[in-house]
């Protein structure tokens, strides 16, 4: 199978310093060839001046010099590696509480988490965050890779042990559509990574890698209502394509047919959808994660920040919204002050209406707030300058998140997701 044809699935890791997380990733690397000769000989070579008797793995995806110094994770790495069916993209993530940020940003476009967690340890703290954090971001598929087996001599016990401590943290969820999946696994020893272990007789499940080839993209996919955010008003003005007048963009949440009665928003102009392109290509409908032009029956005014909606399932369009917030940025985020809210392609003025609370990211409750540190997250109100059209983020990921971004430096304050 080409490489094209291949499916592809995203997925983030998450596990506290020191679980394993670079370990596991190299090792995915190695066991599916993923690794050039090169690479290879650096790791022995590596491996061997440090005085190991064992490849170390981490040394495949540990990239800044700080981080191999350490043997720990500090910014977020994106990873790509195959296999014959499956096409993989791994955010490897912090695993700090300070780096809460870039596990949330490396998450966000993630289909899978894999949370690791030290055998030896069990269900600690940061377990905790790396599950809340998946929960925020409604990551509906979660393996909890219970690492480091060869430390606690295999012992089924001990897999039983943390499977039942997590199920409690898996009680305190509200996000009732996630599946939990338990592997037992030593990256270290490549057990239940890529080949099934002769250790653990015991565990009659797949071993990580055969478990995410079997999971399929649109298995993976939300399924809500069709949004279609105008990127572009493409008129080629040619001769052949002489009255051409098409709307490009990446249809998110549900498929677009031909024939579909739309509304574009904001003006409530209802038409039909009168062809679909891709490429080269006419199709009679369009899958969610598409990207493609589409052209409508009638001339209504239609240009880029518009959305494109099935009639009768139009998104909220108000000037206030309820959102949480990461605080993604050293400068804290405090009630009065104002940004530039990123809905999509849609940039509006908002201000900082209230801070309802700061949310603990361990389940363990909230507390006041009168504003938003680094790696913070809270609950609040924004008031802004013109209605933007959104989901909750609960119901239309896509539509339903944006970026707080500074007026004057233009960096990136927040990422929030609306309630």
């Amino acid at each position: 199978m080409d490489i094209q044809n291949r499916k592809l699935i995203k997925i983030a890791t998450a596990g506290s310093v020191d679980d394993g997380k670079s370990t596991l990733i190299g090792r995915l690397l190695y066991d599916t060839d993923s690794l050039t000769t090169d690479k290879i000989e650096a790791i022995e070579r590596n491996s061997k001046q440090r005085g190991y008797d064992y490849l170390d793995f981490s040394l495949a995806t540990d990239g800044l010099v700080a981080e191999r110094e350490q043997g720990i994770t500090i910014d977020v790495a994106h990873i790509y590696f195959n296999t014959a069916k499956t096409n993989f993209i791994v955010a490897d993530t912090p695993g700090h509480v300070e780096y809460t940020r870039n596990m949330v940003t490396g998450a966000s476009t993630s289909q899978v988490a894999i949370i690791l967690i030290d055998a030896r340890k069990g269900v600690i703290e940061q377990t905790y965050r790396h599950f809340f954090i998946a929960n925020l971001l409604r990551m509906s598929h979660v393996v909890v890779a219970i690492n480091k087996m060869d430390l606690v001599d295999y012992s089924e016990d001990v897999f039983l042990k943390i499977k039942a401590d997590f199920g409690a943290l898996v009680e305190k969820s509200n996000f009732s559509e996630e599946q939990i999946t338990f592997i037992p696994v030593s990256a270290l020893k490549g057990e239940n990574i890529a080949r099934q272990s002769k250790e653990m007789p015991w565990y009659v499940g797949n071993t990580l890698l055969d478990h995410l080839e079997v999971l399929e993209p649109e298995d993976l996919q939300e399924s809500t209502t069709a949004r279609f955010p105008v990127q572009y008003v493409v008129r080629p003005k040619t001769e052949a394509f002489h009255d051409f007048r098409g709307f490009s963009g990446k249809l998110y949440g549900n498929f677009l047919k031909v024939g579909d009665r739309v509304s574009v928003l904001p003006s409530g102009n209802e038409t039909t959808v009168k062809s679909i392109h891709f490429f080269d290509q006419k199709l009679d409908s369009a899958a969610p994660g598409s990207s493609i032009v589409i052209t409508l029956e009638d001339e209504v005014d239609c240009s880029r920040g518009d959305m494109i909606v099935k009639v009768g399932e139009e998104p909220r369009s108000e000037k206030f919204i309820s959102a949480t917030l990461c605080q993604v940025n050293a400068k804290n985020l405090r009630v009065g002050q104002k940004y530039i809210l990123q809905h999509g392609v849609n940039r509006v003025l908002a201000k900082v209406d209230r801070i309802e609370a700061k949310v603990h990211a361990d389940f363990s409750g909230a507390e006041e707030s009168d504003q938003l540190k680094l790696n913070d997250i809270g609950k609040v109100q924004l008031r802004l300058s013109k209605p933007v059209h959104f989901d909750s983020y609960h119901s239309n990921k896509s539509n339903g998140a944006f970026i707080l971004i500074d007026e004057g430096s233009f960096d990136t304050v927040s990422v929030g997701f609306i309630e």
